[in-house]
């Protein structure tokens, strides 16, 4: 037949639930009583709403709900409907759901727009088919999908990285084609930022411990050299490969905050303007579905929505974790080494297992260690993306994955074996910034944590499946074994954890590898089968609490995006309006990290709109952010945001020394992790013991400045100083004699040496020349000659087994700090941190008063030569 007959229309089901029951092709006969359930919510109280979403466990058949949605809106509504994943291979995994488990007939499209398909391009262009795709599919400056009716976002708790990358301008220096561009940006905000500041922005201390530092252009900084960064990044984004992302916020750079990091920086506005996308704002209607939607208004803020109806789980559905967790922390007993051996050694105890890592770099290293150790296969994400099939049908396999909590799911015998390394909780500059520097990490509190139960559930996606989770790495192990963050989480998941860090701490390595047999065999009438009771009776005694603050948060998230509008149109006194509005919403006290944020965020709306010619609002702009400063004592990032004479005097007596030795030392402290104190005890134990010897007394007295929160180094080269700790604004360098007697006398040459370290300093160390630095000659000495004398009147002295003496009790008082934190950008710690510190004469003020009283000159007996 030449041409094609026209078909009758296809009868048309009165709900997805018929729809589905109508499907022929199908593998099961109906849907379950929850899928049912929340169908029927759905179609009672959602159906015309514009911005939806639905909560759903993993493993409840999330899939087939939003599935069947989007195909009732297709044939009953006539709408195009484009369903979207975070990664390729969920497209894959998805379509092929569709075709093999629910009879559906869609079309999925992935990789570059111009190799589409022609024919499945006019299938969901007719309304013929549901499009599977991937959020970059929809989130580009030219999209295919730029017409859809619905649009579902699968697992749009992970939406964030991916909708925000469109308005975001991330460059960094591990790229080696960026590296002109962070030097030339750098240049531009040199005069604004401190030495040091400029030095980690470049990447250029080696010696630079905390890479997970990040700080932020404050608004009146940026404003002031806008133009120049215009004309730089205008030069150089086009052969980088930025200039996409630069296109969508050139116009509005007063909308956008810049964050900068250890060798990077990040542009972007505070929430995704996705009002100003007309691909994704022009649809009738957008379904988010997620394991946890999230709370506090967590999802508005991800995807730049100011209202999302919830529907709430099924009655009865309680979203309790699915599957069988044994969680190891083997940092809790066991040293780097040997938590590498133990990793091989579960691995071939396994045959196949998953390890997620936090960077490319780390996935090499362990990539190496696979391949030497045990000579298995090795899968990355992309040879996994289209098809699992080649890794689950090996016995002996590794599948590494790069940067990602997210994405691939392993679940039944697929695998069961599941490593976490080192994955951080912020995702990005901005998060890192909320939790770091404005003690705002409440906020991300829903973020976090579904994050990380995404992560641990990778092999656990039904009730069935059972899997070891071995994570290692700081600051997981500390989220998932601190005590007072664990009730945040489902019973289940408390019961687990709480089980698996009793079995990890004093254990050794064979130990941990009886207990993995152990779970292994999962035998119901062996020792496992009595653990299990245990958890199931521990289970029953815990209950999950909300985060705090929850409801402030809620309130404020339709004020925050309607700042965000107001400000992406330069509507400056409106976005200053809302802003205040968020701060009327925010009460809870444990916000005053946010509230701190949003008086800032207010004060550069009104710096705005004072340059739009409104004289008054530079008194307001004054006004707030003296507010930000006060809601915010302990947080040095707010003090620096108006001069001296423009402070209230409240906020002038502020330590800015202090406030940033408390941040490095919390940065330290976090980096060593909370949940054991392995890395702190081996650190006080190397240097108590090398400040012993002369060979190792400088290199420990470096590591001792750090600990302390200064920035601390030496230099070997000839006419170099000895060590020196670096502060804010002060410092005090050493000139170190841990080889001399007490009767030796100090010589003329050694005090000339010692007198010229401040001036050395100043010339060879970028981040020192603007320091107000002091000589300190650590010694046990007790007599200096004639000629010493006049090059000793602004050199102090410090003896030998006094600063022994003095190191011992700072490490002492570290350690009861490092006892009391509870995580990263906690006021009421650095608040105490600060006292403590200045009563133990371990803050740079303090240090410095004690030396400044105990000058060489001084205290030192003349030795005339006879």
């Amino acid at each position: 037949m030449v041409f094609k007959r026209t078909r009758q229309r296809q009868e048309i089901s009165e709900n997805p639930i018929e729809l589905f029951r109508s499907l022929s092709k199908r593998s099961f006969s109906t849907e379950m009583p929850h899928q049912r359930a929340i169908i029927e919510s759905y179609m009672a109280d959602a159906l015309e709403k514009p911005d939806v979403a639905l909560q759903l466990p993993t493993g409840s058949g999330k899939t087939l709900v939003g599935v069947m949605i989007g195909e009732w809106r297709r044939r009953k509504l006539n709408e195009k409907v484009v369903y979207l994943c975070p990664t390729r291979q969920l497209v894959h995994q998805t379509a092929e759901q569709c075709a093999n488990k629910f009879g559906l007939d869609v079309v999925k499209f992935v990789g570059q727009k111009s190799k589409y398909s022609p024919i499945d391009a006019a299938q969901y262009r007719q309304g013929k088919k549901i499009a599977i795709t991937t959020y970059n599919s929809l989130f580009n400056t030219n999209p295919f999908f730029n017409d859809a009716d619905t649009i579902i976002v699968d697992d749009a708790h992970t939406a964030d990285n991916y909708i925000s990358s469109m308005w975001s301008l991330e460059v960094d220096s591990r790229e080696k084609s960026h590296r002109p561009l962070i030097r030339a940006i750098a240049s531009i905000l040199k005069p604004h930022i401190g030495k040091l500041d400029y030095s980690i922005l470049c990447g250029d201390i080696s010696s630079f411990a905390d890479v997970g530092w990040v700080d932020k252009i404050p608004t009146p900084v940026m404003l002031a050299v806008k133009d120049d960064l215009i004309e730089v990044i205008d030069e150089n984004v086009e052969e980088i490969g930025l200039h996409f992302s630069w296109k969508m916020i050139r116009e509005n750079l007063n909308s956008c905050h810049i964050y900068i990091g250890f060798g990077g920086l990040l542009m972007r506005p505070i929430i995704p303007p996705t009002w100003s996308f007309p691909a994704f704002e022009n649809a009738k209607h957008r379904l988010f579905m997620s394991a946890t939607p999230g709370e506090g208004g967590d999802l508005e803020r991800l995807t730049g929505r100011e209202k999302i109806y919830r529907l709430p789980a099924p009655v009865g559905f309680d979203l309790e974790a699915v599957g069988r967790r044994f969680f190891m922390f083997p940092g809790m007993s066991l040293d780097a080494e040997e938590i590498d051996e133990l990793r091989l050694k579960l691995m071939e105890r396994a045959g196949r297992s998953v390890v997620l890592t936090p960077s490319g770099k780390v996935a090499k290293k362990i990539e190496e260690a696979v391949e030497d150790g045990l000579g298995y296969s090795v899968f990355g994400s992309d040879e996994l993306e289209h098809s699992k099939g080649d890794f689950v049908n090996q016995e002996k396999a590794v599948a590494i994955l790069a940067g990602r909590y997210d994405g691939i799911d392993f679940p039944k015998k697929e695998c069961r074996l599941l490593f976490i390394e080192e994955l951080p909780k912020a995702a990005n500059y901005q998060e890192r910034f909320f939790q770091k520097k404005m003690g705002a990490e409440l906020l991300l509190s829903s973020r976090i944590q579904t994050r990380v139960l995404q992560a641990i559930g990778r092999c656990t996606r039904s009730i069935e499946d059972y899997s070891v989770v071995v994570v290692s790495g700081g600051e997981l192990q500390d989220y998932l074994s601190a005590v007072d963050r664990r009730e945040f989480l489902y019973p289940e998941f408390q019961a687990e954890i709480e089980f698996g860090v009793e079995e990890s701490i004093d254990v050794e390595q064979e130990e941990f590898l009886a207990k993995f047999d152990a779970f292994w065999e999962h035998d119901d009438d062996g020792l496992w089968g009595e653990i299990e009771d245990d958890i199931r009776q521990l289970t029953k005694a815990k209950s999950r609490n909300p985060f705090p603050a929850t409801e402030d948060l809620e309130r404020a998230v339709p004020f925050e995006i309607a700042y965000q509008r107001a400000l992406w149109k330069s509507d400056y006194p409106a976005a200053l309006e809302s802003a205040k509005r968020v701060l009327a919403a925010l009460e809870d006290p444990d916000l005053r990290g946010y509230r701190a944020l949003w008086h800032y965020l207010a004060g550069s709306a009104a710096l705005l709109a004072g340059k739009g010619g409104n004289s008054m609002m530079e008194k307001v702009a004054q006004e707030q952010y003296n507010q930000a400063m006060k809601a915010a004592k302990h947080l040095p990032w707010a003090s620096s945001l108006l001069p001296p004479e423009k402070k209230d005097p409240e906020v002038l007596d502020v330590d800015e020394n202090l406030q940033d030795q408390v941040e490095k030392i919390e940065a330290t402290l976090v980096r060593m992790g909370t949940s054991s104190d392995r890395k702190f005890a081996k650190a006080e134990k190397k240097i108590l013991e090398g400040l012993q010897e002369t060979k190792t007394f400088e290199s420990s007295q470096v590591e001792l400045g750090r600990l302390l929160g200064f920035t601390a180094d030496n230099n070997e080269t000839d006419a170099a100083p000895d060590p020196w700790w670096i502060g804010k604004s002060k410092g005090i360098v050493f000139e170190d004699h841990a080889d001399g007697e007490s009767g030796t006398v100090f010589g003329a040459v050694k005090a000339r040496q010692a007198n010229g370290h401040p001036a050395w300093l100043r010339d060879n160390v970028d981040y020192a020349s603007e320091c107000d630095i002091l000589a300190v000659i650590v010694s046990p000495v007790s007599k200096a000659g004639d000629g010493a004398f006049p090059h000793l009147r602004s050199v102090a002295f410090w003896d030998l087994d006094d600063f022994r003496r003095w190191a011992q009790e700072a490490l002492a008082a570290l350690r009861g700090l490092k006892s009391s934190l509870p995580g990263a950008g906690d006021m009421l710690w650095r608040a105490e941190a600060e006292r403590v510190l200045d009563e133990k004469g371990l803050s740079m003020a303090r240090l410095r008063e004690r030396l400044e009283a105990r000058m060489a000159h001084d205290v030192l007996e003349r030795h005339s030569a006879k």
